[in-house]
């Protein structure tokens, strides 16, 4: 299917999505392609796909944007590249994908799209609030899954397994909260974090096994994305930030103690921790 879609382009009237098909198809060309290209599976790719998803965050957070068009295409690179795969293996192409999405939008927007077309529309006055709106995409993507036949019974059957840790444990906490299995409030969660920190350190202390070690940190971490939820934080982004925070920090404190001539191999904890005090003292002074 590769060479005949080599054969049926017009690169000169294409558009920008045909030209990057071809491309794809090209690298892919089982006699004139690149050989990693031609090698690769759905399995290989996936690992760069989360890592191209995670570049476009970053670019997002420096608000980067001639770095997050080239990220973006990065991360379509990625799309065109699984269209491909299931082309050649005859199950679906990127028009496909494309048409599937539209569907979906359409059906999931009633009250943008009541007839459910993309030419349908609704008058100006009748949109819903945003409330309504979660609860009728939360309605409709339950209905699809019951006719798709992936419906567990579980309110949290629809949570892929996955899904990056962090953000499973949000998913989950707020499925398990769309049926009232949640928190009034962030305060009895600090309660529960502070709770879950004391089981922690009591484990720690009574020399218990590392695997019941583990399980309660796993508790003061899952109790993290918590509170994040309920502040309203994303707690990926707020993990990310703290990364990005001290990685500069600890920059910083190379290079105080490379101003003052201390190779940080060859030092102390002590000398580390004054240059990581000196690079806060940096920080705040550089707002």
């Amino acid at each position: 299917m590769a060479k005949q879609l080599l054969l049926d382009i017009d690169l000169d009237n294409a558009s920008a999505i045909e030209k990057v098909e071809y491309m794809m198809a090209r690298l892919r060309d089982s006699e004139t392609g690149c050989n990693w290209d031609r090698k690769q599976t759905y399995k290989t790719i996936a690992p760069y796909t989360i890592e191209e998803a995670y570049e476009v965050v970053d670019a997002i957070e420096k608000e980067d944007f001639p770095h997050l068009k080239e990220e973006l295409g990065d991360l379509l690179l990625q799309i065109v590249f699984y269209a491909q795969l299931a082309t050649e293996d005859g199950h679906f192409n990127l028009n496909d994908v494309a048409d599937v999405l539209v569907d979906k939008m359409v059906r999931r927007h009633p009250h943008v799209f009541p007839a459910g077309t993309l030419e349908s529309k609704i008058e100006p006055d009748n949109r819903p609030s945003e409330a309504t709106i979660r609860a009728m995409w939360d309605k409709i993507k339950r209905e699809e899954n019951i006719e798709k036949g992936k419906q567990t019974g579980s309110v949290l059957g629809d949570v892929p397994a996955g899904m990056a840790p962090l953000k499973r444990a949000e998913k989950l906490q707020k499925n398990a909260a769309k049926v009232g299995f949640e928190w009034p409030s962030v305060m009895p969660v600090l309660d529960k974090l502070q709770e879950e920190v004391a089981e922690l350190t009591e484990a720690m202390e009574h020399n218990v096994s590392m695997s019941h070690i583990e399980e309660e940190m796993g508790d003061v971490l899952f109790c993290c994305v918590n509170v994040c939820r309920h502040l309203g934080f994303d707690p990926e982004l707020v993990m990310s930030r703290a990364n990005q925070k001290f990685e500069n920090r600890f920059q910083q404190m190379e290079a105080h103690l490379r101003d003052q001539g201390v190779k940080i191999e060859e030092t102390t904890l002590e000398v580390m921790e004054e240059g990581w005090q000196a690079a806060k003292v940096k920080e705040k002074q550089e707002g």
